[in-house]
């Protein structure tokens, strides 16, 4: 199993406009062959002292995958491809730590 840590930052105020768009592909990622699973996370209110907020414009995207083989086949989807388009002009920074258990 190939596990993805995404780690993205919107230009200020424009997170919400990005998680639209990312609930609107969700459906179609959620589909492809080999996704077990891709949630978008942002930080818990308050949670207290040990938590290393991410901040207002910062969500991660966990995602887990069956295989290099399909995680390769997602990021050169069609809808992938629109996503990155229709959010490039939101995003100031992302970082993507593609992973498996050691």
């Amino acid at each position: 199993m190939i596990h993805v840590f995404a780690h993205i930052t919107a230009k200020p105020g424009q997170r919400p406009a990005i998680l639209e768009l990312f609930r609107k592909n969700l459906p179609a990622v959620l589909a492809e062959a080999g996704c077990i699973s891709y949630d978008a996370v942002v930080d818990v209110p308050e949670f207290g002292g040990f938590q290393a907020p991410l901040g207002d414009d910062t969500f991660a995207v966990v995602e887990r995958w069956e295989s290099v083989e399909a995680l390769r086949a997602h990021a050169v989807s069609t809808h992938m491809a629109e996503y990155a388009r229709n959010t490039g002009p939101f995003i100031a920074q992302r970082a993507i730590h593609v992973l498996h258990a050691a």
